[in-house]
This record gives structure tokens, C-alpha cells and sequence, in this order.
């Protein structure tokens, strides 16, 4: 046990020697413009379609019910359900279920009656701010247009509905808030990939492979060496994106480092995982390199980390359900902006953990299969 760690111990030195004097890189301008068209045409939108809304309605008077008529009639939105007390609000926001909450006060109908104005209470899904603040622009549009009715049919001089918006989980709307954890996956998806998809293929280019194979080590002990260095470069790279963006941009970090260092773990399984695959069929770095790149931009950009997976089409929404990207996203924003704990994100572990342990096993496959 001893002398097989020390043997690993060993081939990660040499491959950390490796990665930091190896500064050569190349990638082919080729195949990978054409899968960024086709994954721009058909995931990336920054149009909302499908906005998911609850009612709350507290009055159920006329004129509340013509204000939900005009939502129920707007092609963007959803109705999703309908809220009867207020601590029905929060579990539909955090398993997002609905996006916006329409909230109409008791006392909305016979406010407009006496010629008063009233409130109406936009609650909306703030974790990404473009999306947040696009449906807030929708809804207020619609509360106007039911103004400029009221104002039409009464004659009156004043808006009889006045909004008031309360935005969940990033009450500021900052965008900053939502893309830089995103940026933290991002990071760590890309320099883990390089740092792993090149490793055998580099030994094979250089010409050392052979000389490997007649070493003590065993295939499993080469395995493991060449996985723990990029394991260990993408956990030091996400710790310091993440102390970035908790110390120099203030983002809060609401849950537990602990849920956070696991999620990252599980996702490094994974990147190793498909990177060791990428380099056990590459017999040159540039080979290693395009791989690489193949993977990294679909993988993006269908993780939802700019535009929502629910305004892809619905087959690409299923191509999504085998990207760890997907589910790393959701685990660095849950963990970051709502303060989800292990519970909250346990949907989001397992299937990482089945990506990770499936990577794994088909690059030891592939790996030992090369060797022949």
C-alpha cells in the first residue's frame, strides 16, 4: 500500500512538472465553429417564452379579476397555480415552480371603487437578474395596460393600480450576483478539462507512454496520478474564484462551505471523468485540445449558466439531463444566493454522482483498452 502510493505520489510530480513547463497550445479553428452555431441556434435565447406565475389573489372582486384575466391572456406567462396564503409563496420560488407571484390585496376592488389607488405586489424569482428583471418589464406592462383601461372606462386622472416589486434571493437584482458563481463553474470545468484531456496524450506525443507502461505501476495506479492533479488544480482554482467573489465582490455566501466543497467535488469527478476519456483516445495533444473544446462550449451553454434551460426546446432540455455543467450551475447559485443546504441539492447530487462514477469507469475502460 505504501510503495503503490508512493508510486503515484511520484507520477504526480511528473505530471505536475509537466503541466508547468508545457506551455504550447493549439486548437483546430474547424469543427468547433460549426457545434458553437448549432448549439447557439438552438439553445442560447435570451427571449422569455415561458414565465410560470401564481395568483394570489386576495380580493376576488371585479376588478381584481379583470387584472387576472389580462395575465391569463399574455403569451409569455404560464399560470402555474393559484396561492391561497402566503406561506404557500416561498416553496413555489424555491423549487421553482413559478418565476412570479401576482399578489392582489384584500381591499383591491373597493380601493378602485372609491377612486383610490392600489397596490399590487410583483414577487419575482430574483436569482438571475436579466430574467428577473425582463418579467418584471412583462407584468408591468400588463398592470399598465389594465390601468389605461380603469383610466378609459372611469375617467379618472390617476393610475388606480400601483405596483410594488419585491424581488427573492437577490433583492438588489444585481447580475453580478448570478453570473460570478456561474463564472466559478465555468473555470473549473475549463482548466480541469485541459489540465486532464492532455495528460495521456501527452505522453503518447512525447513518446513516453511505452516507457510508463514498463514501469512498477500499475494501470490503476497511471490512472490516478494522471486524475489528482487536476483534481487538485480545479479544487485550488474554484477556491479562489470563490474567495474573488465573496471578498472582492461581496456576494453573499448563504449555505455551508461544506455543501458547497462537495458539490465541487462531485462535479470534479465528473470533468476528470470525461477529460481522462478525451486524452485515452487522443494520440496527440492537439487531439487532447479539440476534445476538449468539443465538450467545454456545448457543455456551457446548454448548463443554463446565461440563458434558462426551460426556453430551449424540449429535446435539448433531454440532451441537458447528461451535462454535469447543469447540474453544478444549480449547485453553486443554490448554495451561494438562496442558502440551500444538502437537502435542497440532493437532486442535483446524485445525478452527478452517476455522471461521475460512469465517467470514471469508461475511462479506465478506455484507458486499459488503449493499452493493448
Amino acid at each position: 500500500m505504501v510503495a503503490s502510493l508512493r508510486r503515484v505520489i511520484a507520477l504526480m510530480g511528473k505530471e505536475f512538472l509537466a503541466l508547468l513547463k508545457d506551455k504550447k497550445g493549439r486548437f483546430v479553428l474547424i469543427g468547433p465553429p460549426i457545434i458553437q452555431l448549432m448549439v447557439f441556434g438552438y439553445a442560447a435565447s435570451f427571449d422569455l417564452n415561458h414565465v410560470p406565475y401564481a395568483i394570489y389573489n386576495e380580493d376576488g372582486g371585479s376588478a381584481s379579476r379583470q387584472l387576472v384575466a389580462r395575465f391569463e391572456g399574455a403569451p409569455p406567462f404560464d399560470a402555474a397555480t393559484i396561492v391561497h396564503d402566503d406561506a404557500q409563496i416561498q416553496p413555489l420560488i424555491d423549487d421553482k415552480q413559478v418565476l412570479l407571484v401576482v399578489h392582489i390585496g384584500p381591499q383591491f376592488s373597493r380601493q378602485l371603487a372609491l377612486g383610490e389607488s392600489a397596490h399590487v405586489q410583483l414577487i419575482v424569482d430574483g436569482r438571475n437578474s436579466n430574467t428577473a428583471l425582463i418579467i418584471l418589464g412583462y407584468a408591468s406592462s400588463i398592470v399598465q395596460s389594465f390601468n389605461t383601461g380603469r383610466l378609459v372606462t372611469s375617467g379618472s386622472s390617476g393610475p388606480p393600480a400601483h405596483i410594488s416589486m419585491r424581488a427573492w434571493f437577490n433583492p438588489n437584482l444585481q447580475s453580478r450576483w448570478f453570473l460570478i458563481p456561474g463564472i466559478a463553474g465555468l473555470i473549473t470545468l475549463v482548466v480541469t478539462m485541459m489540465v486532464v484531456s492532455l495528460s495521456v496524450a501527452r505522453e503518447r506525443e512525447q513518446g513516453t507512454f511505452d516507457q510508463l507502461m514498463v514501469t512498477p505501476l500499475r494501470p490503476f495506479e497511471i490512472l490516478l496520478g494522471k486524475a489528482l492533479p487536476g483534481f487538485i488544480i480545479g479544487m485550488l482554482e474554484s477556491t479562489l474564484v470563490i474567495l474573488i467573489a465573496v471578498f472582492w465582490f461581496n456576494i453573499p455566501l448563504l449555505s455551508s462551505p461544506l455543501v458547497l466543497y462537495s458539490g465541487i467535488a462531485l462535479f470534479l469527478l465528473s470533468a476528470i471523468g470525461i477529460g481522462l476519456m478525451i486524452s485515452s483516445l487522443s494520440l496527440t495533444q492537439q487531439q487532447g485540445f479539440l476534445g476538449a473544446f468539443l465538450f467545454i462550449v456545448p457543455s456551457i451553454l446548454l448548463s443554463g449558466f446565461a440563458t434558462p434551460i426551460e426556453n430551449m426546446p424540449h429535446a435539448v432540455q433531454m440532451i441537458t439531463l447528461i451535462d454535469p455543467m447543469r447540474y453544478f450551475m444549480i449547485i453553486l447559485r443554490g448554495v451561494f444566493l438562496e442558502g440551500a443546504g444538502f437537502s435542497i441539492l440532493l437532486p442535483q447530487f446524485w445525478p452527478l454522482a452517476v455522471i461521475g462514477f460512469v465517467c470514471m469507469s469508461l475511462a479506465t475502460w478506455l484507458f486499459r483498452h488503449r493499452m493493448v
